[in-house]
């Protein structure tokens, strides 16, 4: 019993992906090579602490969604775990 074939070929979508995947990958290592090039090793650094926070946020929104999932959004759980004036203030922005 054959399975579903697949066949070869991109379509217009993917080539589009790939290429903004491309140009934020490139803007990114280029970009971030002048500021290191001009700063020094701190650059560095804030980019470690920076990523690590964001990789902490991302969790937290992880274990926010597992606990009580939500239809809404990201403002939905800043209301829910601060209040409304962080559900607003995330909403708005």
């Amino acid at each position: 019993m054959a399975g579903p074939v697949l066949h070869a070929g991109l379509k217009q979508r993917h080539l589009t992906m790939i290429a903004i995947g491309g140009v934020i990958g490139a803007g990114l290592f280029v970009g971030s090579g002048a500021v290191m090039n001009k700063t020094g090793p701190g650059a560095f650094l804030t980019y470690a602490l920076t990523g690590a926070i964001i990789i902490l946020v991302m969790r937290m929104l992880g274990e926010m969604a597992a606990a009580n999932p939500s239809t809404g959004s990201f403002a939905d759980y800043a209301r829910r775990a601060i209040g409304n004036w962080a559900g607003f203030s995330v909403a708005w922005f």
